[in-house]
């Protein structure tokens, strides 16, 4: 009940952040980034993933693939399998290239597996703070873990399919 609770806590602080940022405003939903994550090995205070990740641009319809690694600090306990990770993306802007999504990206993030699991991100970043991964993630995975905290995704451009 407890860890119902915390997650419940964490994922509305991660929209009232989502909410409150001014990279919101103004924004162009332009695609969708879809990331599929190495085996995780929660250390307590942190773990870390690699990330293959494609991104869907709607408008001309294109695929780009990026490469990253996301890093998570504050309770995680537990492992988990592969798993994926899905945004939609906004940008303030609504042409999309190759690079456009490389960069940083911060937020906060919470997720609970017993078996099947299921998580949530908002992270906000990338090329001078001018994208939105959002609403929120849906992260799903195999495995026995608990995590709240924050997160930091690092991208980087990895060609066109």
């Amino acid at each position: 009940m407890r860890t119902i609770r915390l997650l419940g806590s964490i994922g509305a602080f991660a929209l009232l952040c989502a909410a409150a940022s001014p990279a919101c405003a103004e924004t162009f939903r332009v695609g969708r980034l879809l990331c599929f994550s190495t085996p995780r090995v929660g250390l307590v205070v942190g773990s870390t993933q690699s990330l293959r990740c494609v991104f869907y641009a709607r408008r001309p319809p294109r695929q780009y693939i990026y490469e990253g690694r996301i890093r998570r600090v504050g309770l995680d306990f537990g492992v988990t399998s592969a798993g994926t990770l899905s945004w939609a993306v906004l940008a303030k802007n609504s042409r999309i290239g190759p690079g456009t999504l490389r960069g940083s990206y911060v937020g906060a993030s919470g997720s609970l597996a017993l078996g099947p699991g299921l998580g949530a991100n908002v992270l906000i970043g990338g090329s001078r703070r001018s994208v939105v991964l959002q609403p929120l993630s849906i992260e799903r995975s195999i495995g026995i873990n608990l995590a709240a905290g924050v997160t930091h995704l690092m991208l980087g451009p990895r060609g066109r399919r």
